[in-house]
């Protein structure tokens, strides 16, 4: 699919910045493609972007509107519908992230037709995947894994690829959210793929590479998570990783949507490893991202020097403070060489 930017980011009426996640993870990595943001009464997101309206949009040049909210089961509200129709009808088309089409909606899909518009359904793939083999296949590959949902896998993604390319390897972020097939033009939402595919999927996503080749490949959900663990065992196996980087939010007691604690990043570490042996027994963690942004620099410095000394791995902020110590430990143990990597 080609989505065609400018956009105008909807937020609808979410309860929270962490509800408009897709929309704040586009603006925080092609903030040139965002107009500005489309806010109805009640919304408590931010994105620190103008409001405008659908008409002042589409005065702007605005192709295509974002519906950039998660929310449990991907639903489409009944609140959202006349905004969504407004924008078919101002000319954009409109692209979401939902588990719901925009299509079930017969009002909105009549608006589509009706103006000539298309609507993008980034959950929804056309592509047909085999189940995972398990195989080992050339390349190497990394995974963020986390403690919890929301916690920040794919911008470590994200900030490991930009950091890498900086340094001349050879690496590629793999898209397995909406968010990430928005902000990368590629990949599969790996929720929406049935049980039994997910790990062919992963292996689709990231196949086959040459032998320095690294694909960073966006992790989903937690193995602790009650809600989500089932997609993030399939996306592990078939992600297939060489290594491992865990995310973490230090201020969460209770994991989101649910009344589970957060396991600790130890617990995490030691799952990943017994499960990802399945498909590469020689998984292995090399860092550690946490998610300061509640935190006062000092005590985040504190925390992060303390999450480094007690696992042996570099840990940091990807955003606050970089990942050049992950990477470090990347070459160090995997070097670019095509000779012996690090036992």
């Amino acid at each position: 699919m080609q989505i065609n930017p400018p956009y105008l980011m909807f937020l609808g009426d979410v309860p929270d910045a962490l509800a408009a996640k897709t929309a704040a993870g586009i603006v925080d990595w092609r903030r040139d493609w965002c107009l500005g943001q489309l806010r109805l009464p009640g919304c408590q997101a931010d994105l620190g972007i103008p409001d405008l309206t659908v008409a002042e949009a589409a005065a702007k040049g605005c192709r295509t509107m974002i519906v950039g909210i998660v929310n449990a089961g991907g639903l489409l509200n009944e609140s959202w519908i006349a905004t969504i129709t407004a924008a078919l009808e101002a000319g954009m088309d409109v692209a979401s992230g939902l588990h719901i089409r925009l299509g079930a909606d017969e009002r909105i899909k009549h608006a589509a037709f009706a103006n000539g518009r298309q609507l993008f359904d980034v959950r929804v793939t056309d592509q047909r995947f085999d189940t995972g083999k398990g195989t080992k296949r050339p390349g190497l590959r990394l995974l963020t894994v986390g403690t919890d949902c929301s916690v920040g896998k794919k911008y470590t993604a994200l900030a490991l690829e930009r950091t890498m390319r900086e340094r001349g390897l050879d690496a590629d972020f793999r898209a397995t959210g909406q968010t990430g097939v928005f902000i990368s033009g590629r990949g599969v939402a790996i929720d929406a793929v049935v049980a039994d595919f997910i790990s062919g999927a992963v292996e689709w996503i990231a196949p086959a590479a040459a032998p320095d080749h690294w694909d960073i490949v966006e992790g989903q959900g937690s193995l602790f998570h009650p809600s989500f663990a089932g997609v993030t065992l399939g996306l592990l196996h078939g992600a297939q990783p060489d290594a491992f980087v865990v995310c973490h939010e230090p201020t969460r007691r209770a994991m989101r949507g649910v009344a589970h604690p957060l396991p600790s990043i130890g617990e995490v570490i030691d799952l990943t490893v017994r499960c990802g042996r399945l498909t590469n027994p020689a998984i292995r963690p090399v860092g550690i991202a946490v998610n300061t942004q509640q935190l006062a620099e000092a005590d985040a410095q504190a925390y992060l020097a303390e999450a480094a000394a007690e696992h042996g791995l570099p840990a940091t902020d990807p955003i606050r403070f970089g990942v050049a110590g992950i990477v470090d430990r990347m070459e160090a143990e995997f070097p670019r060489a095509t000779g012996e990597r690090a036992a």
